[in-house]
């Protein structure tokens, strides 16, 4: 490949992840088709990678996308309606493109697009994997990967939602205060979703995941700015910033994972910190608890370290009691289980692991099979704790942190 070919297949690269979702959103708010502003923009990416080598990367890339996705669209209807319907639906179409509306007026439709996606029409389970797709272009082989479904079960309750949304007239917009509910509580998710997905790729070295972090803290500052009296909104966005400031931590200059009990808190980003800790108190302020307000405030308290020089274990053990009365799920019973062996012990902190044994979902999860080696070798039960951690690396896919467990298995044999 010329170096031309590699300067336009960087930039459409770069504009498909930073505009994606927004050119998305827009053309679909305009007929509620989704999957059609996802073929019209496929389009026009495929020809940006064909049209740029010889014309040179436009100045205004975001706007060169639309407005060829948007004559795709046109060409799209055109072929499909013949009906009078089909007549007034294609030159609604070609008003808008007369407008001659460019990147620089182009409104920003994607809270719109998730609230959409995330209507009661839709079924629950497909909403959230639905807003990732839709709003940040993730392909369904690595939300099936997420949501532990095959890609191609994952692809077709994909179509099957978009096709819901078209046939059923979802509206796009924010729902009024008595409407959102749960449907909060699937975009709130997803956004989640997305954050912790480039979480998992501390170094930022796969392509897929790149950017997805700052893009998940982007739409949750998005949420809140909307949304500034939903507590919850606020506590997730707490919690994301929490878990960024620790990025540069993570990893020592080798590249060896680092947990966070050990990490340098003077490489902790300060003002995200600062900022997280001003969103846990607004969000404390409005009298609503909930599920991500209580897992910044565990983060808060893991974080005051840098002031104390200590973890405040039983705070943190109090959190995850608070949290699995609100959310309870395997993982919080882990961190619970880890925490009360921090406050009490290691020896009631495995009887708090035992209890989540017939839980068939933890053969194949890692963070128990870690939690329990660890208890086990503190507890000098040695040949327990070898077989827990052997079972510990054979999951992890992080070749670090893989390093890290059979690190910590080598040492129980000196």
């Amino acid at each position: 490949m010329d170096s031309r070919s590699e300067i336009a297949r960087v930039a459409a690269e770069a504009a498909a992840r930073q505009s994606y979702g927004k050119l998305v959103a827009w053309l679909a708010a305009r007929t509620r088709d989704v999957a059609a502003a996802e073929d019209a923009l496929a389009d026009a990416f495929a020809a940006a990678l064909e049209r740029w080598p010889r014309t040179g990367v436009p100045e205004r890339p975001e706007a060169w996308l639309l407005a060829v996705a948007r004559r795709r669209r046109v060409d799209a209807v055109r072929r499909r309606l013949t009906s009078e319907a089909g007549r007034e639906h294609l030159k609604l179409i070609a008003e808008e493109m007369e407008a001659g509306m460019t990147d620089e007026d182009l409104p920003d439709e994607r809270l719109r697009l998730m609230f959409a996606c995330a209507h009661p029409a839709i079924e629950p389970g497909i909403r959230s994997p639905l807003i990732l797709q839709t709003v940040l272009g993730f392909d369904a082989a690595t939300i099936a990967s997420a949501f532990l479904v095959s890609p191609a079960t994952m692809g077709q309750r994909l179509v099957r939602a978009k096709t819901r949304i078209r046939e059923t007239g979802i509206p796009f917009r924010v729902p009024e205060r008595t409407e959102l509910g749960e449907r909060l509580d699937a975009v709130l998710e997803a956004i989640y979703a997305a954050f912790a997905e480039g979480w998992s790729d501390p170094a930022g070295t796969e392509t897929r995941r790149r950017n997805l972090a700052g893009e998940g803290i982007w739409l949750g500052r998005l949420v809140a700015s909307l949304m500034p009296e939903e507590p919850e909104a606020l506590g997730l966005l707490s919690l994301m910033l929490f878990a960024e400031a620790r990025r540069a931590a993570r990893r020592d200059p080798a590249g060896d994972y680092v947990p966070l009990a050990e990490q340098d808190h003077t490489l902790w980003d300060g003002a995200l910190v600062d900022e997280a800790e001003s969103l846990l108190r607004r969000a404390a302020t409005m009298g609503v608890i909930g599920r991500y307000q209580l897992e910044a405030a565990v983060q808060s308290a893991h974080a005051a370290r840098r002031l104390t020089g200590r973890t405040d274990w039983v705070a943190v053990r109090e959190l995850y009691d608070a949290l699995l009365s609100v959310a309870g799920s395997p993982v919080v019973a882990i961190n619970r289980a880890v925490a009360i062996a921090e406050a009490e012990g290691a020896v009631t902190g495995l009887a708090a692991l035992y209890v989540l044994g017939d839980d068939k979902r933890l053969d194949e999860y890692q963070p128990y099979w870690a939690a329990r080696a660890g208890l086990l070798a503190r507890l000098g039960q040695v040949p327990q704790a070898c077989q827990a951690y052997d079972r510990a690396i054979g999951l992890e896919r992080d070749p670090a942190v893989r390093r890290f467990l059979q690190g910590k298995r080598a040492a129980l044999k000196n």
